[in-house]
Parts: C-alpha cells; structure tokens; sequence
C-alpha cells in the first residue's frame, strides 16, 4: 500500500473519532429531549383522562390548592397552578437562556452562515401561524392569543424526529434543535411585550439592577452559582411584582452565566495525565485509595482539572437537562393539558380552535419551508447536509407541535376565561396532526431515501 493511502487510513479513524466527541453532547441533548418528550406524552395523556374522569373535580381543585413559601409574615402565597407555571417554569426558561447562548456562542448559531437557515425558518414559522390565527379572529374576542401557533415543542418535536432512529440524517436534528430554540427565543420576546398586562416601574428599576449585579459577577470571572442563584430569585420576584412574567427571569440570569472555562483542553490534558502517571505511580500492594494519600491526591487534582476545563454554563445545562425533561416539563403539560369535554360544545370558541389549529397545521409549515427556500435561494443560507427539501418539508410539519410554549401563551392570554378550553382543545388537535403528518411524510421520505442510496 503507498504510504499516502496509508496515512489517509489511519486518519479517517482518528477524524471520525473527532466527529464522534464532537457530537455527543448533542447526541445526549437529543436523548434526553426525546425521551422527554414520551414522558410529556404521558403526562399530557393522564391530565386529559383524570380531568374527564369521575375523579375531575380533584384534579381541577389540586392545582387550586394555596401554597405559601417563605414565613406567614412575609412571603408569596400562590395556587400550585400558579407556582409551576410561573416559578417552576422559570427553570424552564432558564434552561432554555442557557442553550440559546451556548448555540450563539459554539452552536448553530455561532456564524452567519450557519445561523441564517434556523432563523429565517423560526422566523417565517412565527410570522405565517400568527397571521393566519389573526385572519380567523379578526375583531373577535380570541383575538389576544394570536402568538399562541408560534411556538415549537422542541421535546415532542424531536422525540418524534428520533423515533425515525439513523434513517433521519444528523443535521436535519441539528437544524430542527437550532429552529426551535430561535422558536423559543421569539416565544420569550413574544411574552415579554405583549404579554404584560401593567408595569410598576420602580419593581422593574430593581429587576434592572439585579441584571447590572449579575453582569458584574460575569465580569468579575465569579464561577460559583450560589450568588447567580441568589440574586437570580431577587429577579424574579421583581419581574413578578413588576407585571412582566416572571418566566422572563429565567432567561435574563441565564445570559449572564459565565460561559468561559478556566483552562484550555491542551493544559486539561497535561493535567489530567501528570494526576493519572501520579496515580498509578503511588500504587502500592495491598493498599487502596481510601488509605493511600498520594493516590488520593492525584484524585482530586483530576477533579480539580475536571472542574476548570467545564464553564459554569456546561456544568448548570448538564444538570438541569434531566430535571427539566423528566420533572417541571411534565408537571406543567398535567397542571395545564386537562380539559374538560363535557359540555365543551357549548362554550367552544370555533374560530379560536380554528385559529389555533390551523396556525400549527398550515402555518408552520408553509412558514417553515418557504422562508427556508427563500434563504436558500438569495444565497444566504445552504440546506443541511444529507438533507433533501422533501425530508425538510417534513421537518417543518414537526414544527407544528406546539405543546409546551403553546400551552404557556394560552394561559397567559385567556386565563381565567373560558376561551383557555378553546384554546388547550386546538393546541392538542394541531399539535396532534402536525406531529403525525410530520412522522408519515419523514418515514415515507427517509425510506425513498435509504432505496435511492
């Protein structure tokens, strides 16, 4: 074999390996979303039966029940409805202020180039259900919830891009995670300035000076998340008693949460391999790491590397990821996916439901794949690659599970009224047909794909 044929051998492994580390915090993201997405499923599922079930009248009145956190002198008392949604939920919005800066600063969205196809596809995916939801409700009493077919679950929509397991080319996930945190960034500011009833400005001058606070403990290079988390609950209590949402905390702290590492991956290694040879040179016979010192020491200098290479950001949307997924998401789809059917008929908003469902169903799609074809057409962007416009138009009807961030904008526009039914009722039925349609036109198009190759 010529020695160039056997470089080009050795370094196909050693760049494939590359590829593989480079992959796999996205590949645990997308497990976990996936997975998270069965678990919304379920949840969702079981809201819908107990609050049709002869138990109903429990599950409406649990989510009523007052609970106070703090003294009886001072403190917030709030239904557990109200707790999870707007301080559980925070969380949420927390997590989802970590991937968009972690996206911006190494992700998708991290060049012009990459970012423009995800961004004109969230964009045009906004902009297209709202003004079809706005047609319908035009100078009716739904017309408030017109943001609510702009959202994207990105946890139902990739559960679902992932039942399609290989067959499904990488970097259509990348671009469907990529849309749908540009999705959730838009939801934010969707919420932020049209969903606030009244300002009490001298609440937001203090949310505005937490946020200064916690831009100088960035600055200052302070990792430990004890003072972002203390001064992260000042904020929301001070966008709460403002009037904004308070969710929107959530996202201000997550901004500012350092994202540099302390040293670089060369020096990790140097480190990391100086405390591995000082271990296995302190071995001794009969002697465990419990009792032997020095072994113990090269331990913790390998933690102590471990922990410098990470940034604060990696560290708090590693730990977060699960309980998000697993714990406050599905909580919040049982406090919110309950519906009751009887007697729904006769308070049913047809053009709401109408509104809300083709929004999810016609307008993301259309949305989605127009404005993709449109970037890629004025040259600005390029489509992701193995991907064709057939396995892209399927993504697009992916984009029309509306579940999580739906749910939350209904909530926010009609709570209290009975136009929440109207509305819960065509985010389920949109949500539904978008997710299904999206998996038979992917399996369809995967397939032709697989037999054309």
């Amino acid at each position: 074999m010529p020695a160039d044929s056997a470089l080009e051998t050795q370094a196909a492994p050693a760049e494939a390996h590359i590829v593989e580390r480079a992959l796999r915090p996205f590949q645990r993201f997308v497990r976990a979303e996936a997975a998270g997405g069965i678990v919304l499923i379920a949840c969702a599922v079981i809201a819908l039966g107990w609050a049709n079930s002869p138990w109903s009248e429990s599950y409406f009145a649990l989510w009523e029940t007052p609970v106070t956190i703090g003294a009886a002198s001072f403190g917030l008392t709030e239904t557990l409805h109200h707790w999870i949604n707007d301080g559980l939920m925070a969380v949420f919005f927390f997590l989802v202020g970590l991937e968009i800066k972690r996206e911006l600063l190494i992700g998708e969205l991290a060049s012009v180039k990459q970012a423009a196809l995800p961004i004109a596809a969230a964009v045009g995916g906004m902009l297209v259900p709202a003004a079809i939801y706005a047609l319908v409700n035009a100078g009716g009493v739904g017309m408030r919830g017109w943001g609510i077919p702009m959202a994207t679950d990105i946890a139902f929509a990739l559960g679902i891009l992932a039942l399609l397991g290989p067959r499904a080319p990488a970097a259509l996930r990348v671009f469907l995670a990529a849309l749908a945190i540009v999705d959730d960034l838009g939801a934010v500011l969707v919420i932020a300035f049209f969903y606030t009833a009244t300002i009490a400005m001298p609440m937001l001058v203090l949310a505005g000076a937490v946020v200064l606070a916690l831009s100088f403990l960035n600055r200052a290079r302070v990792r430990h998340p004890v003072p972002y988390v203390l001064l992260g609950i000042v904020l929301w209590v001070a966008l709460l008693k403002s009037g904004i949402h308070a969710t929107v905390a959530g996202v201000l702290l997550a901004l500012t949460i350092p994202a540099r590492t302390r040293i670089d991956e060369d020096e990790f290694v140097r480190r990391a391999r100086t405390s591995l040879d000082e271990f296995e040179q302190a071995c001794g016979p009969g002697e465990t790491v419990m009792s032997n010192r020095a072994q113990q020491e090269a331990v913790h200098a390998l933690e102590r590397a471990s922990d410098l290479v990470q940034s604060p950001l990696q560290k708090l949307e590693h730990h977060l990821h699960a309980v998000v997924a697993f714990v406050i998401v599905p909580l919040f789809a049982l406090a919110n996916a309950g519906v009751r059917v009887d007697g729904l008929a006769s308070g049913l908003s047809i053009p709401i439901v109408l509104g809300v469902t083709l929004g999810l169903v016609v307008g993301k799609p259309i949305g989605i794949t127009f404005a993709s074809w449109l970037a890629v057409r004025t040259g600005a962007a390029a489509l992701p690659g193995g991907a064709s416009w057939r396995l892209l138009h399927g993504v697009s009807w992916l984009g029309g599970i509306g579940f999580t961030m739906s749910l939350f904008i209904a909530t926010l526009a009609f709570e209290g009224t009975p136009l929440l039914s109207s509305a819960k009722i065509g985010i389920l039925l949109g949500s539904i047909i978008a997710g299904a349609v999206g998996w038979i036109l992917l399996r369809i198009r995967a397939a032709e794909s697989s037999g054309d190759a």
